[in-house]
């Protein structure tokens, strides 16, 4: 049961293992792209290139046929990697050892829905992998496996969620084959990470570089992080912390160095509005009077 590339690697690895797969649970089509063309999720591809039946319910919460299908199946277990819908008690404990889920975090730090972003935004040094028996709490079930992975100071969420899926994807298979006992979160250091918006994505100038910096490392390239210049919104794709002070929001110079509440961040690569992405310094080439123009 899962939707995007993050669970394509632990399907994969379970068929590997010589496990039997009786269905794959994915969320069903969606219109994408500049056509609005119905499109299959990475879950549901992969699925169908394994030669591995399909199904897609819109709903489950309440979809009792739903539930008696999933019953009826006999499950010895179901595995959950970024599914995207939040199954039912009759879903939880149909399958006899349970829902096993794959989570990108080192629970019970970041329980919820974005758990790789809100790593790299907090500045945290390490993330990993839990495999954990779903119960009806937000990832509050107890747990099989924990691995954790180091944070690098220049790591973006692309590379962590590579690097993660791949993890997963092995320590799904190494539960399934042992199913050590199942150990209780402990209650402290919980943590939340929220689902994010295209709000999230606003820099707000007057904070220290080196959040912002995180910021623009962990958000890109979803939900995206954004200012504006001159009115218009400007994308900005890749950034770094930097020597430099002034007014928050200054342009410092002709690198693209802004200045921000406490030291500077320069804006390595941004991109306007149906236009490519250029270089920072490229794009301010392109563009006159920027001397004393600020970004907000």
């Amino acid at each position: 049961m899962g939707s995007p590339a993050f669970a394509v690697p632990a399907l994969r690895a379970l068929v590997a293992a010589g496990h039997e797969i009786a269905a794959v649970y994915a969320q069903p089509p969606r219109p994408a792209h500049r056509g609005h063309a119905l499109t299959k999720c990475a879950v549901h591809e992969a699925a169908e290139s394994l030669g591995l039946p399909v199904r897609t319910p819109a709903r489950v919460k309440r979809n009792t046929a739903e539930h008696e299908a999933f019953a009826a199946r006999g499950l010895d277990a179901a595995v959950v990697a970024a599914y995207g819908l939040i199954l039912p008690t009759p879903m939880l404990y149909a399958p006899r050892l349970g829902c096993i889920n794959i989570h990108a975090s080192l629970l019970p730090r970041w329980r919820g829905a974005a758990p790789i972003h809100a790593a790299i935004l907090a500045g945290d040094t390490e993330t990993g992998i839990t495999i954990m028996r779903m119960d009806q709490g937000l990832d509050t079930g107890p747990t099989y496996l924990s691995r954790a992975v180091p944070i690098g100071p220049r790591a973006t969420t692309p590379e962590l969620h590579d690097t993660l899926a791949a993890l997963g994807a092995e320590l799904i298979v190494a539960a399934l084959a042992a199913l050590p006992p199942a150990v209780p979160q402990p209650e402290q250091g919980v943590t939340y990470a929220a689902k994010l918006s295209r709000e999230d994505g606003r820099l707000d100038f007057s904070r220290d570089a080196t959040a912002l910096g995180r910021q623009v490392r962990a958000l890109t390239p979803w939900p995206g992080t954004f200012t504006s210049f001159g009115g218009e919104a400007l994308k900005v794709l890749q950034a770094e912390p930097a020597l430099g002070q002034g007014e928050a929001g200054a342009i410092l110079d002709a690198s693209f160095t802004v200045a921000c509440g406490d030291g500077a961040l320069r804006l390595l690569r941004v991109q306007r509005p149906g236009r490519p992405a250029v270089a920072g310094d490229a794009f301010l080439r392109g563009v006159t009077g920027w001397q004393g123009a600020s970004l907000s």
